[in-house]
């Protein structure tokens, strides 16, 4: 995890020496022979042609070497094999322009937190220098104070909760906090830390369309747009929860063009203007705005933005 993207599930294909094939291929990609790594995927799939696998793998290498046109062959290969694209090779198909940006598949985002769901805190924490529950407390807080307000709330919900990172920074402050996240694995993390009063396995809009409405007092999304292309729904499904004059604190992935792109972290970036835009016409008044990088990539920040909006 600690790479700007994390290893996909391996899916085997059923066939010993296919799988050998495979690994064997993987040690030579760590060691940088690219070409011996490629001629063993090869092997792999001519072994197995459904080796979703080894054909994701072969159009990962063939676009270090800068092959992209047989990168994106291998990719087309790898989505057709693999139905539920859990592998996620539609996401790179978009971004070597060779398909129509679009929303991740729910699929995909569960297998990769179901598989990383133990070692979720110590990689994200540790290996990335992730802030971004500190960052929405600070930026809440800070809003708070300017409005003479006490930082206090009855009922949060916590959108993309995975370990239970945001709710154990905003313990103190929280009476019931309500969990949601699309990842059985990240829910069970978050279990086990006890702050919960409910928590629930589903899509994060799904989830919000069974709250009341003007139920919560605080709604927190730590870096869960990045997983997320049409935002439009979701905010207003946010704004309708949230009580009068309630917060919406979230951290976001940007860039300095314009609307939404795919970064090469496979991770959606929002531009400034186009989030002051959906929140506008969600009813969401923006009360801070700060660009500021909650992670790392390759020891380099990440462009973000930490963003606190209110219900008219």
């Amino acid at each position: 995890m600690a790479s700007a993207v994390m290893a996909p599930v391996f899916m085997s294909s059923g066939e010993m020496i296919a799988d050998r094939r495979f690994d064997y291929g993987r040690d030579l990609e760590l060691r940088g022979d690219l070409a011996g790594a490629a001629d063993l995927f090869i092997q792999a799939v001519e072994l197995a042609p459904g080796f979703a696998s080894a054909w994701f793998a072969l159009g990962d290498v063939r676009e270090k070497q800068g092959d992209v046109e047989g990168a994106i062959e291998a990719f087309r290969r790898a989505r057709a094999v693999d139905r539920g694209d859990l592998l996620g090779a539609g996401l790179r198909l978009m971004r070597l322009g060779a398909a129509t940006l679009a929303a991740m598949p729910p699929s995909y985002v569960t297998a990769l937190y179901d598989q990383y769901a133990p070692k979720f805190e110590q990689s994200l924490v540790g290996e990335l220098g992730y802030c971004g529950p500190a960052s929405l407390f600070d930026a809440v807080r800070t809003v708070c104070a300017a409005r003479s307000a006490r930082m206090a709330f009855a009922c949060a919900i916590d959108l993309g909760c995975g370990t239970g990172l945001a709710a154990r920074a905003f313990a103190e402050q929280v009476e019931v906090f309500i969990g949601i996240d699309l990842s059985a694995g990240m829910i069970e993390q978050a279990r086990t830390t006890g702050l919960y009063a409910m928590l629930e396995t589903a899509d994060a809009l799904d989830g919000l369309r069974r709250q009341r409405d003007a139920s919560a007092d605080l709604i927190l999304a730590a870096d869960m747009m990045i997983y997320l292309y049409d935002l439009v729904p979701l905010f207003a499904e946010i704004a309708r929860v949230l009580k009068p004059d309630a917060m919406f604190a979230f951290t976001a992935e940007t860039h300095e063009g314009a609307g939404v792109v795919l970064g090469n972290g496979l991770r959606y970036a929002q531009s400034e203007r186009y989030l002051r835009d959906l929140l506008a016409g969600a009813g969401l008044v923006v009360a801070s705005l700060a660009h500021a990088s909650i992670r790392t990539e390759r020891e380099v920040p990440v462009p973000g933005l930490v963003i606190v909006a209110r219900k008219c």
